[in-house]
């Protein structure tokens, strides 16, 4: 059975980190962190054309795709794949590069719920 607020309300729930370490975010703060890595990604345009190449999207489509936890986690784990590029984001935005992976368990589906 899920837990969440009696709401339905899942923007202040919390899940807890994959990694066991009991430091989770919540699902706006994982929402903020996919939107700035989205936006230092889209501050550079060699970054940006790579990004856009490996989704398949574009300018016209990607309005409508951010609006999409699964979207937002494929952001995540774009930067995640490649440990300069998470490394660079992480230094610019003054996060812990394991935020990343946190946001992205807290965007991604996941099979046992």
């Amino acid at each position: 059975m899920k837990k969440g607020p009696s709401n339905g309300d899942l923007s202040t729930a919390r899940r807890p980190d994959s990694r066991g370490s009991g430091h989770a975010l919540s699902l706006d703060s994982a929402q903020e962190l996919a939107i700035g890595a989205l936006l230092f990604l889209a501050g550079d345009p060699e970054k940006f054309g790579c990004f856009a190449a490996s989704s398949g999207l574009d300018p016209g489509n990607l309005r409508a795709a951010a609006q999409s936890p699964e979207f937002l986690a494929a952001i995540l784990d774009y930067l995640a794949s490649d440990e300069s590029l998470l490394l660079a984001f992480a230094t610019e935005s003054g996060r812990d590069p394991a935020d990343v992976q946190r946001a992205c368990a807290v965007l991604s589906p996941r099979l046992e719920e």
